[in-house]
């Protein structure tokens, strides 16, 4: 069309300057300027073929064009940058006009005859690119300079040449690639990448040098975005950078034109391309010079190398002619690896994996075992994996890694270890890769974590060993660079301590480790907490060299650990830290100072610990006042630990008869602890810091010392010494017993703590006296001893401080502390005679005590001390509590001391205040208002606080349920909202939900309220809905309810079967509820709970276990407590009889309603799931079923036989229906009736009923006279051996196999008749062909194991039902609830006789394998196991093509010569297509395919998301023109006149079959419109129609998938003939 136009206006007039002075007039339209560079272009032609006219006046008018035209229409372009919006002057489209315009100006200086024009304009468009910078106007000058540059003398004009290509350049490189939205910086520098440095690269010589220069010089690239923008440059270049084959490069040719091949700059950049680039585009740019430099490299022939940055090591590159073949190999497979990968798909990259073992192969050397190639290249394939979207693509590549060691010994490198502590732990730090894999049982260990030891034991065992320290130091600080999850932590952490013991780690090794410990804090999984913690201490051990590290660092590093949580004594990981300690005692460095208490280092153990106790008691000059805050708790901790972990190593070295050697050392260890604590009693002027940290270190000797092993191999090593240790410190304790108490007692009740911060010391006072009064009773109460006496008069005395206090008027700070003092120790002297009744100090009469706590004036709060006082108060340390908190604490002892009372006189509380008209106790006797009291202390008490209130409550609610419903009501809606509030927090929520239920569940509050009926009962059954459906969030909530109720039902009694269950009646819907528990967990609670499980599974080897209590709060403990409640129910106890006999009624309803909810759900779905708990618990049952109740469910029963039920439920509905056959065989006839239904009920069902008659010998087993069952039964079977269905034969043959053997047995003469036939069916198909499914499939029914191995009867035990059976039928491990979690929850005993846990036969040993599907997934290893894939999916990616420009716009000549690399003359023409994605198929297709041009309506499109997300990027690839419909005539017309014939895919009368025509090389292909095809005008301008032949109804195809079938056969058809010709 370009060309019609330029002729039409030559004719008009022959001389140029009036055609170009016209086009010059007027407004700068994008149609005006491309007018003005089709009419320069045509000139331009002209004058090269010698035809142009006005030899002189052309190169005139040209000069006048660019200078008075072109070159300031450019600048006003400045303003108006490319990608702008705004439509007004100098241009409505700014980057049409600024292209057509570039192109104009070139034809310019080629008109204008000399070079002067050029270089002026070059000079001037330097000038002002490097006046705008990145700035919009960068945009234009790039054009200019892109139009002239060509135009320029390499040699005379060499250094304006060199200044371009540096500012060129420096724009190309300096926008900021990092951006996510491109703007007119980068929009510069791509054009000056993708235009200006290629035209600037044709020049050759010093240009191209000095652009190679400033590539080099540019160094390694430093992000993604600059690594994007390099790969820009050098992709743009690469023909000009890489040598050319055939040309002559001697010795010279290196310094005039580069070689890229040896920079290891331009490597990186390609590596850092390949692994780290976010765009495809940049990758594939990568992959495209690594192609280009491989091919180059093998047509050259020649050798080359390029070695590493460091000098040493293995070459980035070489190339050698010898090893042509192997390299080609080892590249062709790389680059088909990173190939793959862009596709982002499991199934296509699995099989490629194989190729990259084969790379590791290649570049190894077998004979020296050193690197042939650089490890870098494999890492990035490694990196690239690990950057994927897809997670199993990364769990792919970080496994094949962790693998790489079990099969190869490969060469060190430094870059696989900086792997490895970068990339790979990023990777690792995803917890969702460490999940199990499918058909691994639950608890069984993650495959990554183990795979994950291996690799680190392997790997660091083939360290060099001066480089094993550094590493491992590198590796455990990496631990400490995130806030790592629970789960990968711990297996970091597993992995490093089974590297073998070797010194590698120092004092900052172990500095390192503790900061790992303070990382795996913040975790909330406690146990996952605790077995970190033992890892690492084992980690340390193992690594850390003696000689470098003291003992106060090792002692420092202990108290990191929390003892509660891994280091207790006791347990396995004590002992081993014991005998480590034990070994290496007199190796541990002499230090000058220690880390916190400046002690002077030792070699001996002993002798430090020594100096340490010493030291700590001592109390530092400057810290004697007695204002001084009361110490941390820290000092203690450690001076504890330290001397129990010395006085257990010197047990070790001791023989067992020099017991007494351990109790010396303790004592000298303890003297002056003991020296100090004789002293409280009768020195007053002891520092008050001294006797904190006495007290302190006291208590932790205490809790240190108990013992956590649970049993005797636990702790083997202190099991002789166990009892002396402790009885020891006991009697240490004893001895100390008076003094300190007298102390306590001082300090308590003379006034002597005024400050806030002495409440803080009050409460270590109390926590002390609670521990001598607990040892005292351990060793045996005597009235006489000095506790006795301190306890009564603590007592006395703060009775009658309260009392002075509060006759007080204006409360004085010092008083107020001294009141809350005297509260606490009041509740504290309660709870130690609550829990400890031989401390009862008076009778059951009221004391002096019990009279003043039953008065005091519930709730009320402290008042502030005045303000003189309150300004001291305020002025105290950071460490002093608000004066809210300690009114709460106040209040709190005032509901513990009246808990006390409470439960000491329950028996003297009335049902209603009335009835006591002069109480003696009146909290107790006016229950109403202590009941309201305790209502307003729930408002009033944090959430920490508010146990001994739900403690008041469980006392008074029963009282008061019957009288003051609405009351009690009020009290659990109260207490609820506490509890929901608090599900977030995990510290006080359990003791909290668990005081809760006990005061809401109490057994008398069910009771009372079932029998009134009223607000409370509903009420109580709102709140259990409630809490059912907090467990769905909150993992054991429902455990806690379950568990208190059926305890309470049941345990109470001494004799379960004579217990009355009249009140669980009413709350069977909890147990029905329990019977069918179990949530659908997300996949990372899921993951948590297995690796809980693995832990767990471990035992004693993991401390953690030993120390952290198992909660057994698993979904799975709900239904098991529930079950073994049911177990012990017995039949002859008519209650439990009514209430089994209403739980099995509502179960069955229960079925029915979720039958119903859906009647087609998928295997382990919710619905399956509720099923199959809910037969499991019918199973439970049976035993107590007999028959009158029988009568009444039977057709529940077998009408669930009739529904479309997954596997396992069938399995249990024919169990079931089997166990009642062989107990009442009186519904053998109601069994029968089930077959007489029409056949359309039995399409799914009747394989159930057929599964019973194949147990018919279960079945008759008590029936004397067989012969009429077994006739029935025939009958009915026989029937079935007929069906069309294949899967009911084979059920009806297998219970014929089963019943005729029977027949046999019994020799009955009646069935003679019948036996030719049965025998011939038998033996028919028995002796089936080979070949096929049928007879695979009966010999896999009858090897399945409900037919082969299950025995209904011998086979009931709880084992089968939630284990065996679930196992074997295809449920989710989920699912599977194994014996051991039954034996293991002891909160409800079973009889010692309970027979039925455990399966006698079999059963358990087979299999799982159902034989409908059993060949599914049979055969999924054998395509793994193979070494490598014979063939593989591989996207062709065209290599040879030139490196794609960015412009989208270029017009179509400049698009065709930029790319260059269509290997066909299609054009297809897309111009009437309306929708994007048809267009974007379209255009992806024509890339795939190679056509030369895509044309379209609007170029517009391509910045449509639906057109994009079709094309993938194909745009970017494909030469784009746009030809609006009105001009598609013209440009028909012009295609045909350059020899293109116009083909159009149409259903016409005289259309052309496909496969019958045959495409010239010059096509052009039109496509109509989506609805209204090829207009008829435009036919007329066709030279051939083409249409698709058809064979179905639908009359056309999709316009996408028409074009690409018409271009796929002139592809194939152009192929052909090429390969004809070359042949």
């Amino acid at each position: 069309m370009e060309w019609v136009l330029a002729e039409t206006l030559l004719s008009q007039s022959r001389d140029p300057r009036v055609l170009l002075g016209a086009l010059c007039r007027g407004e700068a339209t994008a149609d005006r300027v491309e007018t003005l560079r089709f009419l320069l272009q045509r000139l331009e032609d002209e004058e090269a073929r010698g035809g142009g006219g006005g030899a002189g006046a052309l190169p005139e008018a040209a000069r006048e064009v660019a200078v008075g035209y072109l070159v300031p229409l450019l600048r006003g372009l400045r303003g108006h940058p490319a990608g702008g919006s705004d439509p007004g002057p100098p241009a409505r489209h700014p980057r049409r006009v600024l292209r057509a315009a570039s192109a104009a100006l070139r034809s310019c200086a080629r008109l204008a005859g000399g070079p002067q024009l050029a270089a002026a304009l070059a000079e001037e468009a330097l000038r002002d690119l490097l006046a705008a910078g990145p700035a919009p106007g960068a945009e234009a000058a790039v054009e200019v300079l892109a139009a002239v540059g060509p135009c320029l003398r390499p040699r005379e004009d060499g250094p304006l040449l060199e200044r371009v290509a540096q500012a060129a350049l420096a724009l190309a490189l300096g926008a900021d690639g990092d951006r996510d939205e491109a703007g007119p910086a980068e929009d510069a520098a791509a054009l000056a990448a993708g235009r200006l440095l290629p035209a600037l690269g044709q020049c050759g010589g010093a240009v191209l040098g000095a652009v190679w220069s400033g590539l080099v010089a540019a160094g390694a690239p430093s992000g993604p975005g600059r690594v994007g923008l390099q790969l820009l440059v050098l992709s743009a270049l690469a023909e000009r950078l890489l040598p050319e084959p055939g040309a002559d490069r001697g010795p010279g040719a290196g310094e005039e034109d580069p070689d890229a091949r040896r920079c290891w700059r331009f490597w990186r950049t390609v590596q850092a391309g390949l692994a780290q680039a976010q765009d495809a585009l940049t990758r594939k740019r990568a992959r495209y010079l690594l192609q280009r430099a491989v091919e180059v490299s093998a047509e050259l022939g020649t050798h080359c190398t390029c070695g590493p940055q460091e000098g040493n090591g293995p070459s980035l590159f070489w190339w050698s002619e010898k090893k042509k073949d192997e390299l080609l190999k080892f590249w062709e497979n790389y680059i088909l690896i990173m190939e793959t990968l862009e596709g982002n798909q499991i199934h296509v990259i699995k099989p490629v994996l194989p190729k990259l073992n084969s790379l590791f192969e290649y570049a190894v050397s077998e004979e020296n075992g050193c690197w042939l190639f650089h490890p870098s290249w494999h890492i990035c394939i490694y990196k690239r994996m690990f950057e994927s979207e897809n997670k199993i693509l990364t769990k792919e590549g970080v496994i094949h890694f962790l693998e790489l060691y079990e099969t190869k010994i490969l060469p060190f490198s430094p870059e696989f270890s900086e792997f490895i502590i970068g990339p790979l732990m990023d990777a690792l730090s995803e917890s969702s890769l460490y999940i199990r894999s499918p058909g691994q049982l639950i608890g069984s260990g993650s495959p990554l974590g183990l795979k994950l030891q291996k690799f680190l034991v392997t790997y660091v065992s083939l360290l060099p060993e001066e480089i094993k320290s550094s590493f491992l130091l590198k590796f455990i600080q990496k631990m400490t660079s995130r806030h790592w999850c629970a789960i990968p932590i711990l297996f970091l952490s597993k992995a490093l301590a089974s590297v073998p013991r070797c010194k590698a780690l120092g004092v900052e090794g172990l500095l390192a480790l503790r900061d790992v410990l303070q990382c795996t804090m913040i975790t909330h999984q406690i146990l996952l907490r605790g077995a970190a913690q033992c890892y690492l201490l084992q980690t340390a051990m193992n690594l850390v060299d003696v000689e470098k590290v003291s003992l106060s660092d090792v002692s420092a590093f202990l108290m990191s650990l929390r003892q509660e949580e891994s280091l207790g004594r006791g347990t396995s990981l004590w002992t081993e830290l014991c005998d480590w300690l034990r070994v290496n005692e007199s190796c541990f460095r002499r230090a000058s100072a220690s880390i916190s208490i400046g002690l002077p280092e030792t070699s001996s153990l002993n002798a430090y610990v020594k100096n340490l106790v010493q030291d700590y008691i001592k109390s530092p000059a400057w810290e004697t006042g007695e204002d001084c805050p009361m110490p941390d708790w820290f000092e203690a901790k450690l001076v504890a630990v330290m001397v129990l972990l010395a006085v257990d190593v010197e047990g070790m070295k001791a023989q067992y008869s020099e017991k007494r050697r351990t109790q010396n050392v303790l004592r000298i260890f303890l003297d002056p602890l003991l020296e100090s604590l004789m002293k409280f009693g009768t020195n007053a002027y002891m520092p008050l810091l001294e006797t904190d940290r006495c007290l302190q270190v006291l208590l932790k000797l205490l809790h240190t010392c108990m013992l956590k092993g649970s049993s005797a191999q636990d702790v083997t090593h202190f099991s002789p010494r166990t009892d002396e240790v402790f009885t020891f410190l006991q009697s240490f304790v004893m001895s100390t017993t008076e003094s300190v108490s007298e102390f306590i007692l001082r300090r308590l009740t003379m006034n002597e703590l005024s400050s806030v911060s002495d409440l803080d010391r009050c409460h270590l006072y109390l926590m002390v006296l609670t521990e001598l009064i607990n040892i005292h009773l351990k060793v045996g109460w005597k009235r006489g001893n000095p506790i006795w006496r301190v306890i009564s008069l603590l007592k006395n005395a703060s009775i009658r401080h309260l009392q002075e206090i509060d006759s007080e008027q204006e409360p004085t700070l010092a008083r107020q502390i001294q009141r809350v003092i005297s509260m606490a120790a009041l509740a504290m002297v309660c709870e130690a005679i609550d829990q400890k009744p031989e401390l009862q100090l008076d009778s059951l009469d009221a004391g002096p005590m019990e009279r003043f706590l039953s008065s005091l004036p519930l709730n009320h709060t402290l008042q502030k001390p005045h303000v003189e006082e309150q300004s001291s108060f305020f002025e105290e340390s950071s460490a002093s509590q608000g004066w809210g908190k300690i009114v709460a604490q106040y209040i709190h002892d005032q509901w513990v001391c009246l808990s006390f009372l409470l439960r000491k006189y329950h028996t003297l509380i009335p049902v209603s205040d009335g009835d006591v008209l002069e109480p003696i106790l009146p909290a107790i006797q006016m229950p109403v208002r202590t009941l309201q009291s305790a209502l307003g202390a729930l408002t009033v008490l944090p959430s920490d606080q508010v146990l001994p209130v739900f403690h008041c409550m469980k006392v008074l609610v029963p009282k008061l349920l019957t009288s003051s419903e609405s009351l009690c009501v009020e009290s659990f809606d109260m207490a609820w909202k506490i509890i929901s509030a608090l599900s977030n927090t995990q510290l006080i929520f359990w003791s909290n939900l668990k005081a809760f239920v006990q005061f809401v569940f109490d057994t008398k509050v069910l009771t009372i309220a079932a029998k009134i009926k009223g607000q409370a009962y509903f009420k109580i059954k709102e709140i259990m809905y409630k809490i059912i459906e907090m467990s769905a969030v909150k993992t054991g909530v429902f455990n806690t309810l379950i568990s208190y109720c059926c305890k309470s039902w049941i345990v109470s009694a001494s004799n379960v079967s004579q217990v009355s269950l009249s009140s669980a009646k009413n709350y069977s819907e909890l147990v029905l509820e329990a019977c069918i528990f179990g949530t659908v967990f997300r996949r990372d609670q899921r993951l948590i709970q297995d690796v809980q499980t693995y832990i767990e599974n471990l035992g004693h080897d993991c401390a953690a276990n030993t120390l952290i209590e198992n909660t057994k709060r698993e979904d799975h403990y709900v239904r098991i407590c529930a079950v073994k409640f049911l177990c012990l129910l017995h039949g002859s106890n008519v209650s439990h009889k009514l209430f089994m006999e209403d739980l099995a009624i509502k179960l069955l309803d229960k079925d029915e309603l979720v039958s119903k909810s859906r009647t087609r759900y998928y295997v382990n779905s919710q619905q399956h799931r509720l099923k199959n708990r809910i037969w499991q618990t019918l199973l439970v049952l049976f035993p107590s079923f007999d028959q009158s109740f029988l009568n009444r469910i039977i057709d529940k029963i077998f009408q669930a036989g009739f529904i479309n039920n997954q596997a396992s439920i069938k399995y249990f509905i024919e169990w079931i229906i089997i166990l009642i056959l062989h107990k009442f065989p009186q519904f053998l006839l109601k069994f029968w009736d089930c077959f007489s239904y029409g056949e359309e009920n039995f399409k799914t069902s009747i394989c159930t009923f057929l599964s019973v008659l194949s147990h018919l010998d279960i079945i008759t087993q008590n029936i004397p006279e067989k012969k009429p069952i077994l006739k029935q039964a025939l009958i009915i079977v026989l029937q079935w051996c007929f069906s069309h269905n294949f899967s009911i034969r084979l059920y009806a043959l297998v219970a014929l196999k089963k019943i005729w053997s029977m027949c046999k047995t019994l020799h009955v003469e009646e069935f003679d008749a019948l036996t030719s036939v049965i025998e011939s069916s038998l033996n028919q198909v028995e002796n089936m062909p080979a070949t096929g499914n049928a007879k695979k499939n009966w010999q896999r029914i009858q090897e399945h194991f409900f037919f082969a191995a299950f025995h209904p009867v011998q086979d009931y035990c709880l084992e089968t039902i939630f284990y065996i059976l679930p196992r074997l039928s295809g449920l989710v491990e989920d699912e599977w609830i194994a014996i051991g979690k039954f034996t293991r929850f002891t909160d409800i005993p079973l009889d010692a006789g309970f027979q039925w846990y455990l399966s006698p036969t079999h059963l358990c040993e087979v299999k799982p394998g159902d034989w409908a599907q059993q060949d599914i997934g049979s055969h999924s290893g054998e395509a793994d196991s193979q070494s490598e894939w014979m063939d593989v999916q591989k996207k062709i990616i065209p290599w040879k093509n030139n490196t794609p420009d960015l412009d989208l716009e270029l017009v179509f000549q400049d698009r065709v010569a930029k790319l260059g690399k269509s290997i066909s003359r299609l054009i297809v023409a897309a111009s009437l297509i309306d929708k994007p994605t048809n267009l974007g198929g379209l255009c992806r297709t024509c890339e795939v395919f190679g056509a030369s041009a895509l044309v379209v309506g609007s170029l517009q499109c391509v910045r449509d998301k639906q057109f994009q997300g079709l094309s993938v990027s194909a745009e970017q690839w494909l030469p784009l023109v746009e030809v609006k419909p009105p001009q598609l005539i013209d440009f028909l017309q012009q295609k045909k006149a350059e020899g293109y014939t116009v083909i159009g895919v149409e259903q016409t009368a005289k259309s052309i079959d496909l496969t019958q025509y045959s495409f010239p090389e010059r096509s052009l292909l039109l496509l109509g419109n989506e609805r209204e095809g090829i207009p008829a005008n435009l036919i007329q301008q066709l030279d051939v129609c083409v249409e698709i032949p058809q064979q179905g109804i639908i009359r056309s195809l999709n316009v996408h998938v028409s074009g690409a079938l018409l271009i796929w056969e002139y592809t194939r058809q152009q192929l052909l003939r090429h390969g004809d010709t070359e042949s």
